[in-house]
């Protein structure tokens, strides 16, 4: 054998490879690897969590960056739930918080119009079929990184873990995800900020 064992324990393999990092809280990711994944991104910016609101609050000055990234060719997508919907209501009543899912949904759609309409931006909700399959899984994509946090029974998305994964093949983990949030982007209804 030419690496010894410790070494083969060590060394990520197939596409268990494409995992960066895991958080046991999504709030245990530094901010910094947020502002880092997105200010790397040249193409593809893609925030599909059901509120996505607490980016807005992490980030500085995000709206301005959001600016720069879409003038500078990268397109930019928002998934989010539908403020009024159903799965909202039910999301809103299991998590029994005082900063309800609606709200922070609202949070995003208030920075979203601050932005305008620009070529580049994209919003849509997720369809009400849909609905149910976005709550419980966030996926937030950075050209070849993502962010992903399956979201716990009961718990905000804080309290959620989160996965960094990072593309190496077809087919990885990472593809599997970013396939999953581009089936309910293309099921999505088109918003205007």
């Amino acid at each position: 054998m030419i690496w010894p064992k410790a070494v083969q324990e060590r060394v990520k393999t197939g596409h268990d490879r494409e995992l960066v990092h895991a958080y046991p809280y999504r709030s245990a990711c530094p901010s910094t690897v947020w502002g880092e994944l997105i200010k790397g991104a040249d193409a593809d910016i893609f925030l599909a969590g059901y509120t996505n609101y607490f980016v807005w609050l992490e980030q500085p000055a995000f709206v301005d960056t959001l600016r720069r990234k879409i003038a500078s060719g990268c397109r930019v997508r928002f998934l989010l739930g539908d403020p009024e919907g159903e799965v909202t209501r039910q999301r809103e009543a299991i998590e029994d918080v005082a900063l309800s899912v609606g709200t922070r949904i609202r949070i995003s759609l208030e920075h979203l119009e601050r932005l305008g309409p620009l070529d580049g931006l994209e919003t849509r909700f997720s369809s009400s079929e849909d609905a149910v399959n976005h709550v419980s899984l966030s996926v937030f994509r950075f050209d070849h990184d993502a962010l992903v946090t399956p979201h716990l029974a009961r718990l905000v998305g804080h309290d959620s873990p989160l996965l960094h994964l990072r593309r190496q093949g077809d087919s990885g983990m990472f593809d599997r995800f970013a396939e999953h949030a581009e089936e309910l982007w293309d099921r999505g209804v088109p918003q205007t900020p």
